[in-house]
């Protein structure tokens, strides 16, 4: 589950209400979500929440080794180095939730309850005697709110797990503020696991999602949203990672395919292909040279990466980044199979004005470099309504088969598939 490209956050699911009837008086409504921390099914979740950690901490034993001290990896894993090879090669990844930040959780629920997850942790608590006294002490505080310390010690010393509680509230029909919920719903966690409250250094997080008459609580299994991989030097408007990864899906790439990000900024698009696509060739390019080198030291913070994960075989990314112009682009005519960008939307970048000159050249320019007939675009933009109008002027060129409704920061954007004429 790690390994999915497109998912920004994972965690556990304890339990779902999907149609949860809140009081409306407001100390009633909060009395309510406290008496609910006794009823949820916690023992199973935090089973999986520790294999998860188990997992993690492995990997930091195993990279001590390497020339690094683990706290300087740690450094580079936030910085995003999150995606690239690890199709084949997972260390970098789980080794990615160690420094906590905070998390919106969006999608990626597994609501399955984790059926087969004892059979693999007894293998885990072979492995690892240490592990395994943890899983016990999780479990028995769990089912007996006992104190968390008393169950082990086999250790020699209490080790009371540090949590907070995370609220994320939509819909108007609430008597309580998200502050609130969180706080009351913690107290009550607190009360029942005898844990320690803590905001910035904690070991579990425990996220209480509501919408509308909808509730959700979880466990986190990611520190850190996912889709900051990759990208070390941030733009003015970078894209995530998880969204570049889903646009290149859409056009569905084929080993020798050519693809070109035309208005790369600093370049997510080209690299997410480049880790993930590695038999394609990518070409990038940006008219402001700011962006261009923000890409290009991006590309080298890849490239180190993949060489600190395997030296011996350390090839280049079939990936190329040029300082250009989208309405002239130094390529020859129907060369390329796909082009693939997220437009300016006129808010950060450009102006509104602007995009109604740029949009009908850009889409003229893109179709010239197309390959008629199986070329064929994904564009992201904001600017729907002068993204409409400059399709419309350019039907003979380009017809629309797919539009895909994404939020952007907040911004309601579209992902449009296009196919070459």
């Amino acid at each position: 589950v790690h390994r999915l490209r497109s998912v920004d956050n994972l965690f556990v699911v304890v339990q779902e209400f999907k149609d949860y009837q809140f009081n409306e008086n407001k100390e009633d409504a909060l009395k309510d979500l406290e008496d609910l921390v006794r009823k949820l099914p916690w023992t199973d979740p935090l089973k999986v929440w520790e294999l998860n950690n188990s997992l993690k901490k492995k990997k930091t034993k195993r990279k001590k080794h390497n020339l690094q001290s683990p706290a300087s990896r740690e450094k580079l894993n936030d910085g995003g180095e999150e995606g690239g090879a690890d199709q084949n090669n997972t260390n970098d990844q789980e080794d990615c939730a160690q420094n906590p930040v905070a998390v919106e959780p969006t999608g990626g629920q597994n609501t399955e309850k984790p059926q087969g997850v004892t059979s693999r942790n007894g293998v885990e608590e072979e492995e690892d005697n240490k592990q395994s006294d943890v899983k016990v002490e999780v479990q028995a505080s769990s089912e007996s709110g006992t104190k968390a310390g008393d169950s082990q010690t086999s250790e020699g010393e209490a080790k009371v797990l540090r949590f907070r509680v995370t609220c994320n509230r939509a819909g108007d029909k609430h008597s309580f503020t998200s502050n609130e919920a969180a706080r009351d719903f913690g107290g009550a966690v607190q009360e029942h696991f005898q844990w320690k409250a803590d905001m910035t250094n904690f070991d579990v997080e425990v996220l209480l999602n509501i919408h509308s008459n909808e509730v959700v609580v979880g466990i986190a299994l990611t520190e850190e949203s996912l889709h900051r991989r990759n990208i070390t030097h941030f733009g003015p408007t970078t894209l995530r990672s998880t969204l570049a990864y889903g646009m290149l899906r859409l056009c569905d790439p084929q080993p020798t395919d050519i693809i070109v990000d035309p208005m790369c900024g600093t370049g997510a698009i080209p690299i997410e292909g480049a880790a993930e696509w590695p038999y394609c060739y990518h070409i990038a390019g940006d008219n402001s040279p700011q962006a261009v080198k923000r890409a290009a030291n991006n590309i080298c913070s890849l490239l180190r990466k993949n060489e600190s994960k395997d030296s011996s075989t350390a090839l280049g990314v079939p990936l190329d980044i040029i300082q250009w112009d989208i309405c002239n682009l130094p390529l020859r005519t129907g060369s390329v199979d796909i082009v693939v960008t997220d437009m300016p939307f006129g808010k950060r970048i450009g102006s509104k004005k602007k995009n109604w000159d740029l949009y009908p050249a850009c889409l003229m320019e893109m179709g010239r470099i197309c390959t008629p007939g199986t070329g064929r675009a994904v564009l992201l933009t904001q600017d729907k309504k002068c993204f409409a109008k400059a399709l419309s002027r350019v039907g003979h060129i380009w017809r629309r088969a797919q539009t895909v409704w994404v939020n952007v920061g907040g911004l309601h954007a579209a992902v449009y598939l296009l196919r070459r004429t």
